[in-house]
């Protein structure tokens, strides 16, 4: 509803709000999981919908919340979509998604069998992998969609520590409901009810005293509690 910003190259945008706010169906538009029914998305100044599917996906790396694996190696779905990975690209993404820990404890290492839709894995483990494999596509666009909920917010931390210096390189948005991993984005929505509420940078939304603020309140009180 009277949605409006823009998201210059080599920038980042966070979205939060209210679950049924609209945050995963505003970015799914970018890939066209949806097409837009008023106004329009323009890329690199071309409207998305002249634009070839194949084309537009090349381009926008989407990791989503639930992940999606094959029943195949965990090499083989890390590197899906791109023709030849090679094992020092693959290393690289893995470590970045702190997914190098976990490989210690699978019987094959890379080559072990997921099972379908990742049933061998952990909900974390799944969400890891999925964010490795977007990383290896190399698009200028990286949408992360809520994709770290199942991760506790230690591992979360170590992982959009690794991000950053990769982030600088591409035009990200975030979804997430831990303000700690949007609070770096150069610009922050807060959606209610499919409606920009309020924007800004983390201190600009500090300074409202509105949602975002309330938001980050009760999450520092939380992490307070849980250290007693």
């Amino acid at each position: 509803k009277d949605i409006n910003f823009a998201l210059p190259p080599g920038r980042s945008l966070a979205i939060v709000g209210r679950t049924g706010a609209g945050k995963s169906t505003l970015v799914q538009l970018l890939p066209r999981l949806y097409d837009v029914t008023s106004g329009e998305i323009r890329i690199g100044g071309k409207d998305l919908r002249a634009l070839s599917l194949s084309e537009l996906r090349k381009a926008v790396a989407y990791v989503p919340q639930d992940p999606f694996l094959f029943s195949t190696s965990l090499r083989r779905n890390l590197a899906f979509g791109r023709d030849g990975v090679s094992d020092e690209e693959i290393e690289k993404a893995i470590r970045v998604a702190r997914l190098d820990r976990d490989l210690e404890i699978f019987p094959q290492g890379l080559d072990t069998i997921v099972g379908e839709r990742g049933i061998t894995l952990s909900g974390g483990q799944k969400q890891r992998a999925t964010l490795a494999r977007a990383l290896l596509l190399k698009s200028p666009v990286l949408i992360l969609d809520d994709c770290l909920s199942s991760v506790d917010a230690q591992t979360e931390d170590e992982i959009l520590k690794g991000l950053k210096l990769i982030l600088k390189e591409k035009t990200c948005v975030i979804i997430s409901h831990r303000i700690s991993a949007v609070k770096e984005a150069d610009e922050i929505l807060v959606l209610e009810e499919g409606k920009i509420i309020e924007r800004g940078n983390h201190q600009e939304l500090l300074l409202k005293g509105g949602f975002y603020a309330e938001l980050f309140r009760r999450q520092q009180l939380a992490e307070e509690l849980e250290q007693i």
